[in-house]
């Protein structure tokens, strides 16, 4: 099967830069009428089909409206509420922006978070003949070959909110997981004595962005002068019932603990179980993501601080960049988004 002819091809033959092809196709000025030929020459001869009808009409190409929609994947893990209404609130957007394009985008979400559900889920998009993949999942052995096998097959793939260091996506779209924790982490510092214990809430461990939340959180302690010893550490899965209930039991179990670390989205059933404590504005509470909920909980101060991420991004961009990889041939470089502090005094 031919290989469909890109920018970049063109940009060969004709031999000039992809940004003369670009200015051709768009009927942009400055390109002399000879380079103008021979771009139009070269698109004539690879076959070149422009993304839009109206390019095509414009430049006397042939167009082929009946060629079927090229559709790119989406994988999402299983978390719920703001992650997902962000993320999906992207997806949107861009599918919005690509349908001109004759782009499909197809979406699949986990319902747990077992390694075969995401290879169950990665191989019906790979049979729905997807060109090109977005995903979020567990930093899992099983799920990485999976990933690295639909790539040897053709399918570039872009990961998302968490990453897959070991596989050959393209790039990673997302906040500095391991920096993010260590903001936390200083944070956390400056509010307590180093003699003081800690509770740590931490979502899921599988994933990279959980996982290295929490390492940058603990090294950042510890250059602090705090110790290990002084932290427990509990597993929530971002549920709100284990959350509150494995906070109210640690905070039963040492009345000592002065500060609150939540690497998770859950932060609403650790502030309920504090405030069933009587322990409000008493223990230092540092968390992730403003969603509705940990705006609430900053305006009524039964949270210190939030650290901020752009998730919407996250679900609007990987699909705009594989879209453009596809097209034109563009390597995307890993984007790491800012980490910016939320406290009552600065929520707009």
């Amino acid at each position: 099967m031919a290989k469909k002819a890109t920018i970049n091809m063109v940009a060969e033959l004709a031999g000039v830069s992809r940004g003369t092809v670009d200015r051709v196709l768009n009927q942009r000025p400055h390109v002399k009428p000879e380079v103008r030929e021979r771009v139009l020459r070269a698109m004539k001869e690879l076959r070149y089909i422009p993304p839009h009808e109206e390019q095509a009409e414009a430049l006397g190409l042939e167009s082929d409206d009946s060629r079927p929609p090229r559709k790119l994947g989406v994988l999402l893990s299983s978390e719920t509420g703001y992650f997902f209404s962000e993320v999906m609130h992207g997806v949107r957007d861009a599918q919005d922006i690509l349908r001109t394009s004759n782009v499909e985008i197809l979406v699949e979400k986990c319902e747990s978070g077992v390694p075969y559900e995401y290879i169950e889920r990665l191989e019906r998009l790979e049979s729905q003949k997807i060109s090109g993949l977005a995903v979020c999942a567990k930093n899992n052995p099983a799920v990485t070959d999976k990933i690295n096998a639909m790539i040897s097959n053709g399918i570039p793939v872009i990961t998302l909110n968490s990453d897959l260091p070991d596989s050959k996506r393209l790039c990673f779209v997302g906040q500095n997981p391991y920096s993010s924790g260590r903001v936390a982490g200083d944070l956390m510092s400056k509010c307590l004595r180093t003699t003081d214990r800690l509770l740590i809430g931490v979502g899921n461990p599988e994933f990279d962005g959980h996982r290295l939340r929490l390492e940058g959180f603990l090294a950042r302690m510890e250059e602090a002068g705090f110790s290990r010893a002084n932290m427990t550490t509990v597993t929530t899965f971002n549920d709100y019932d284990l959350t509150a209930e494995k906070v109210r039991d640690a905070l039963r179990k040492d009345p000592d603990i002065r500060g609150i670390y939540m690497a998770n989205h859950s932060v609403t059933g650790c502030a309920d179980a504090v405030r069933e404590l009587g322990l409000t504005r008493r223990l230092r509470i540092i968390s992730h993501d403003l969603t509705k909920s940990t705006q609430r909980l900053l305006r009524n101060r039964e949270i210190d601080f939030v650290i901020t991420q752009n998730i919407y991004d996250q679900g609007y961009r990987p699909l705009i960049y594989l879209q453009n990889y596809l097209e034109y041939g563009s390597i995307p470089e890993s984007e790491q988004g800012s980490i910016n502090i939320v406290c009552t005094e600065n929520l707009s």
